[in-house]
């Protein structure tokens, strides 16, 4: 049976025809500089009777089309009745908008090549640099604070604010065009002028670790989040490693992305299988993994509070099924599934229709996962430990 696949262009979306684990516009909004979920989202969780009485790609299709038939926005209206219906994660996008969440998921955006975060003082600082992006030629590093955007202060806003402002409004965001950012590291404050860029994103990080410890290595695999072909690299990064080396699997920090792509990650460490159910509309359906995984070697899943959607997919298949040890902290708690339909006027409506289930029945939306392990500070050293003491690693 046919599952969540793909998000599909706005003049290519048939309503009903393609499921994908929205996450609260991080990536439409968030990708360009990696930020995590605002910092104000509560996990509110939707109940069923909610999701029944949350309003259906009809009455929102219905109410953008009069109101393009009196000359007005059809999105302005799509999105005011998606506002009052009470659906935390439903979202309104223009065709602009929802082609560059398209490219997101296909691992490319316009942008700096920032990935921001709050730091411990309640700053912003810059979490991490592309190497090769625009950022990374102006001299900005990793530990720098973000002081101002445009020359509007940023100290104090929610992460997704300053992402917003880093991407530029609909006008400024367009390739080439430029941001002056206010930059303090240490008592030295600057300001660099940045021309965004079209950037691709390395969802996927693989290296060794514990090379400079007794016993064989591990291998840490870092997946940011589930663009397109980042499950198949999963897959060929644990094919790929020592037969004695464990892997340390990274999803902290990953707002979730393309179900297959998870799915697919699964299936690296499982011989077929269930992964998770879903329901669209009360209509129950399954995911399973391809078989053919490497189901004996030790591996650790290390999760954080910004382990979303997708990524919590995949870690509940792995916990559930005793495939892994998780470590770190409890999950963001996003376990809902949208459907996209397109607007009459254009734009594409992404509603909530369902939720999905790990291997055990466990619901994850508004209660996300609790980890084997429960670790504040230090978490990926702990891991290292839990790893080592499963049979390998360093």
């Amino acid at each position: 049976m046919s599952g969540p696949t793909q998000c599909f262009g706005p003049r290519g979306v048939r309503r009903g025809a393609a499921l994908t684990l929205v996450f609260a516009g991080v990536l439409t909004a968030g990708a360009a500089a990696g930020a995590l979920p605002r910092d104000d989202h509560g996990p509110a969780p939707l109940t069923t009777r909610s999701v029944a009485s949350a309003v259906n790609s009809d009455e929102v299709t219905a109410a953008a089309a009069r109101a393009v038939a009196d000359g007005k926005s059809g999105k302005e209206a799509a999105e005011k009745v998606v506002s009052r219906s009470g659906d935390r994660w439903g979202a309104v996008y223009d065709d602009r908008q929802y082609a560059e969440f398209q490219q997101a998921l296909d691992g490319a955006y316009t942008g700096v090549g920032i990935s921001a975060r709050r730091a411990a003082n309640g700053r912003v600082e810059v979490a991490r640099v592309q190497p090769g992006s625009p950022a990374e030629r102006a001299g900005i590093e990793p530990g720098d604070l973000l002081r101002t955007v445009d020359g509007r202060r940023v100290d104090r806003r929610p992460v997704a604010e300053v992402v917003a402002l880093l991407r530029g409004d609909r006008t400024e965001a367009a390739e080439g065009s430029t941001v002056v950012l206010g930059i303090e590291r240490g008592a030295v404050a600057r300001t660099a002028t940045l021309r965004r860029a079209r950037l691709a994103t390395e969802a996927v990080t693989i290296r060794r670790i514990g090379a400079d410890r007794p016993g064989p290595d591990a291998v840490l695999i870092e997946v940011e989040s589930f663009t397109k072909g980042s499950g198949g690299k999963v897959r060929d990064a644990v094919r790929s490693a020592p037969t004695d080396a464990g892997v340390l699997l990274d999803l902290r920090g990953n707002s979730g992305g393309l179900v297959t792509e998870a799915v697919t990650a699964a299936s690296a460490f499982l011989d077929g299988g269930l992964v998770a159910t879903y329901d669209v509309h009360g209509e129950q359906r399954a995911l399973y993994a391809q078989p053919g995984g490497d189901t004996s070697r030790p591996l650790v899943v290390l999760v954080d509070g910004g382990t979303m959607s997708a990524a919590e997919l995949l870690t509940g298949a792995l916990q559930d099924r005793g495939r892994a040890v998780t470590v770190g902290s409890r999950t963001f708690g996003k376990g809902s599934v949208q459907m996209p339909s397109e607007l009459p006027g254009g734009g594409v409506a992404e509603l909530t229709v369902g939720h999905y289930r790990t291997p055990a029945g466990r619901g994850v939306d508004g209660r996300g996962i609790t980890p084997d392990l429960a670790v504040g500070s230090r978490a990926e050293q702990r891991a290292e430990t839990v790893l080592s003491g499963l049979g390998t690693g360093p």
